[in-house]
């Protein structure tokens, strides 16, 4: 999975979630903390610092009383235990004074106010402390937590059916449109999506279907006719004409069946009938189905190459570049120059008045218009494609160069 999808989006923001959160409650617990010693520490200075005016006389009893009202520290009362708190506790604060002085000190877990004045001390134990406690935060950090837990899980699974989604229309990119499945569920927009999504597949499919059926059946007319006018074409007397008659037939045939697999190449962005053979042999098939003389194409190559097609395609891509090249060029001659990475078609002409892609879209005419098929570098461009090839062309020194590049992706190594 992408690291920018939308599932590590959701995840790293409610962990940048949580963690926020338990940093937020690790202060809150802290700030909660001082506040709890700081009340501690006001209400041991206020008994202190009253049990201090009590015992010096400042204050009377009446006053004294009014002042601890509602606060339970009682005095240690027997020496023994007195004397050995005073003895072992450990003093967390200590005050002093003109009049005297006061301490804090905690032993077994309890506190004790120790105040002395002159000679006289006095102990009191605190019977209302309570350590600090950290478990209602606890208790409250484990619900927000779960609460977030819960949260992205729901999440999570409501997006779930995205990657269904996303699975289906990775096989519709692939081709494979017969492969794609409904998978929608539930009622929210991902599911509508889902079933919208192959409600046009299946619409699709179906224009698909129409049109395949639609196709062979006009080549399926076709190739009667076809066939009865060449047979009659044979069985007239044998001149100039008839072997020309001969011939638009024979080129007929062969229009049908490039049609056929044109329409193969067009439907579909993988091959099934690809194999290794050599260029040679590919452009001899190119050059037969052209149905030009050798003369008019030269071939300049370094070196045999082998290479891994759709044998039929491919040499259609090829004739229909020469095609292209004969019908454009001012000494109706096309070069092949063929190379590790690229095949070249370089012919004299003028240069193109567009930009390539304006021309390898689907019947686009050139300037000549009863020269131009419509169709040509089209069917060049999808082949290529299928081939994981790419067209290119420029125009250099009065040249019109067209070129299959990255050749490097079907070049068999040997």
């Amino acid at each position: 999975m992408k690291r920018s999808s939308v599932f590590y989006t959701i995840t790293f923001i409610f962990i940048l979630a949580a963690t926020s959160i338990f940093l937020a409650f690790l202060w809150l617990m802290e700030y909660d903390k001082q506040n709890y010693t700081r009340e501690l520490n006001a209400k041991y200075s206020t008994i202190a610092r009253n049990t201090l005016f009590y015992m010096s006389g400042i204050i009377n009893d009446k006053e004294y009383e009014r002042q601890v009202e509602g606060i339970k520290m009682p005095e240690v009362i027997d020496q023994e235990e007195k004397d050995k708190i005073l003895k072992n506790a450990t003093i967390l604060e200590e005050i002093s004074a003109d009049i005297g002085s006061g301490a804090i000190m905690i032993y077994e877990k309890h506190h004790y106010l120790k105040v002395q004045h002159i000679d006289k001390i006095l102990l009191l134990k605190d019977n209302e402390y309570q350590p600090y406690r950290y478990d209602i935060i606890k208790i409250i950090f484990s619900i927000v937590a779960i609460i977030l837990l819960a949260a992205y899980v729901f999440v999570i699974r409501k997006l779930k059916p995205l990657r269904k989604l996303k699975r289906q229309i990775d096989i519709f990119a692939r081709g494979d449109i017969d492969k794609v499945k409904d998978v929608s569920s539930g009622n929210d927009e991902i599911s509508e999506v889902s079933e919208a999504f192959y409600n046009a597949v299946c619409q699709i499919r179906h224009l698909n279907n129409s049109r395949k059926l639609f196709l062979r059946n006009i080549m399926h007319e076709l190739k009667t006719p076809i066939t009865k006018g060449r047979i009659t074409a044979e069985m007239i007397q044998k001149d100039k004409n008839q072997e020309r008659l001969v011939s638009v037939f024979v080129k007929l045939e062969s229009l049908i069946n490039e049609f056929a697999a044109v329409e193969q190449v067009t439907s579909s962005t993988t091959l099934n009938n690809t194999k290794i053979c050599l260029i040679d042999d590919v452009i001899d098939e190119a050059l037969d189905i052209a149905m030009v003389e050798k003369d008019s194409v030269s071939i300049d190559k370094a070196k045999d190459i082998s290479i891994n097609i759709d044998f039929k395609l491919f040499a259609i891509a090829i004739k229909n570049m020469i095609d292209n090249g004969l019908k454009y060029s001012t000494y109706k001659h096309v070069n092949m120059d063929i190379g590790d990475k690229s095949i070249k078609f370089i012919s004299k002409g003028e240069k193109l008045s567009k930009d390539l892609k304006y021309y390898i879209e689907p019947f686009t005419k050139g300037e000549d218009a009863q020269k131009s098929f419509g169709l040509g570098l089209y069917i060049v461009d999808s082949i290529l494609k299928a081939h994981k090839l790419n067209l290119a062309y420029e125009h250099k020194n009065g040249f019109n160069i067209f070129s299959f590049e990255n050749l490097e992706n079907i070049v068999v190594k040997k």
